[in-house]
């Protein structure tokens, strides 16, 4: 079902690098300067799962599984030809590509610049960011280039329901290509802890909300008291994920750069793939639009959570992560403008 409030990106959603770059500056001074922080939240972790970052993920996830409507996978038949352009970029294409681009520079582009052992670590994170696609600020973008509502909810849905089947074995699979040792229950835990019970704790309160009180007041009235949990869980989140990097990060500023180029490489593509399959197979410019921003943006919310789960917060591989949530809103909002100015490529609606 088509939202029907205003959903366009907010005051935090749109100076959301700003705020990565400010919680990165805070995080890393508190690692520096006060250790006994990081130290005493460290303690708190159960299977190498950190329980307070555990719950800031949850106040991150929880508010976009809110706005999934799972009754809206009944009009999938409803031209299906841009599903399967998402379903295709995202699960047979995205994940690959990701892995091949990151391994290009990170082991022969920048081999000079980054250790082998930080190369196999941040070539993890990119594997993580590119095996999540993009579930709920897909919503704004496409809201931004004036995509069809329901047809990216249907576009979500689906999406989500492949994710809880195909995210653990691609991204075990790319892996252990690339020789990292998987640890399979904290992998399997993770996506559990978060997708599993998120998505079932939003589709069971949107159940019991929408039949206690109508669809327009959760809408209208229920979704907005979430507006800023998910920035507010992420920033906290990020906070105590540089508290934990402070020493990576002064001793590898350069990296933070060298891990972004690729993963900006890699948006610009699968957008270019999605939005020119959606030309060329003659969908309207409300569905190709939402198809190559749902692709080209990633979960990274999931990614973060993936990579502290499995590799800690203090690793590079979550660091790998965070530099996705860095690039992501001014890459995607110029995307956006991309899309607005080409609408005239697609057939009249």
């Amino acid at each position: 079902m088509a939202e029907k409030r205003n959903i366009g990106i907010g005051f935090f959603e749109r100076y959301l690098t700003l705020w990565v770059v400010l919680c990165m500056i805070v995080g890393v001074l508190i690692g520096k300067f006060l250790p006994a922080i990081p130290i005493f939240l460290g303690r708190f972790e159960y299977a190498n799962v950190s329980i307070p970052i555990a719950i800031l993920i949850w106040l991150m996830i929880y508010p976009m599984m809110l706005k999934v409507d799972f009754r809206s996978i009944k009009n999938v038949g409803n031209n299906p030809k841009g599903l399967f352009v998402t379903w295709v970029i995202n699960w047979l294409v995205k994940p690959f590509t990701m892995f091949g681009i990151a391994w290009l520079f990170f082991f022969v582009l920048f081999k000079s610049f980054i250790p082998t052992d930080l190369a196999l670590d941040y070539l993890a994170g990119a594997v993580l960011l590119g095996a999540a696609p993009c579930t709920a600020m897909v919503f704004v973008w496409s809201h931004l280039t004036k995509g069809d509502a329901a047809y990216t909810v249907v576009q979500v849905a689906t999406n989500d329901l492949i994710l809880l089947a195909a995210f653990t074995p691609i991204v075990a699979f790319l892996l252990g290509v690339s020789g990292v040792q998987i640890p399979w229950d904290t992998l399997l835990l993770s996506v559990v802890l978060f997708v599993v019970i998120p998505l079932s704790g939003g589709v069971i309160t949107r159940h019991l909300v929408v039949k206690k009180k109508g669809i327009g007041y959760f809408q209208n009235n229920f979704i907005p008291k979430f507006d800023h949990i998910t920035v507010v869980g992420l920033l906290l989140t990020l906070i105590i994920i540089f508290s934990f990097q402070g020493e990576v990060i002064l001793e590898n500023p350069l990296h933070i750069v060298l891990i972004a180029i690729p993963l900006i490489l890699q948006t610009f593509l699968i957008f270019a793939i999605a939005y020119i399959a959606c030309k060329a197979l003659k969908l309207p410019h409300s569905i190709a639009a939402p198809a190559g921003m749902i692709g080209a943006s990633n979960f990274f919310e999931l990614a973060v959570a993936v990579a502290i789960a499995l590799f800690g917060a203090g690793s590079p591989v979550a660091l790998a992560t965070i530099v996705g949530v860095l690039v992501e809103v001014p890459v995607m909002l110029m995307l956006v403008h991309f899309a607005n100015k080409t609408k005239g490529w697609f057939i009249n609606e």
